[in-house]
């Protein structure tokens, strides 16, 4: 069965970048992926500046257009790293927030798409033709997740004990 997550307040909304469970990174804590997300197309940008004022945003929709304005200058490796920087905050969240590591671990080993009407690189996009990276990006964390527990089961029962 394919699970399908979207909005924050939907099913399996804790899946979605706008969802409120806040990350630390780099010694900052950031109240939504989104939010970090956002902020980090500015990093040694003339345009950095935008980085705490999308990062005290109050919404993370509000984070998302402060960061989708084109009249700023995006960093240039951005189209390079964007996944990765998306990979990293995943990650921290789903570490970080072991009631939703556990809804993540449920899932099992089910497909696991973001259901976006208009985003065909993160989502699936209107057609379902999308790129879902985003849903790539929580399938290779709860595999690296499940890797986590089998270490931390081996060490629980072996002679390191």
């Amino acid at each position: 069965m394919t699970i399908y997550f979207y909005k924050a307040w939907q099913p399996y909304g804790c899946f979605s970048n706008f969802s409120y469970h806040g990350i630390k990174m780099q010694d900052t804590y950031w109240s939504t992926v989104e939010h970090y997300y956002q902020a980090q197309k500015f990093v040694g940008t003339k345009d950095a500046a935008i980085i705490p004022v999308i990062r005290v945003a109050e919404t993370p929709e509000q984070a998302a257009a402060l960061g989708r304005c084109s009249d700023r200058q995006v960093r240039s490796d951005w189209e390079k790293v964007k996944t990765d920087v998306m990979y990293q905050a995943v990650f921290a969240k789903f570490i970080h927030h072991k009631d939703i590591q556990e809804i993540l671990c449920n899932t099992g080993d089910e497909l696991l798409i973001e259901n976006s009407p208009v985003d065909y690189f993160w989502g699936c996009g209107a057609n379902q033709t999308g790129e879902n990276q985003l849903g790539k990006i929580l399938m290779r964390v709860r595999t690296e997740i499940f890797h986590l527990m089998q270490i931390d089961t081996y060490r629980s029962t072996s002679l390191y004990s």
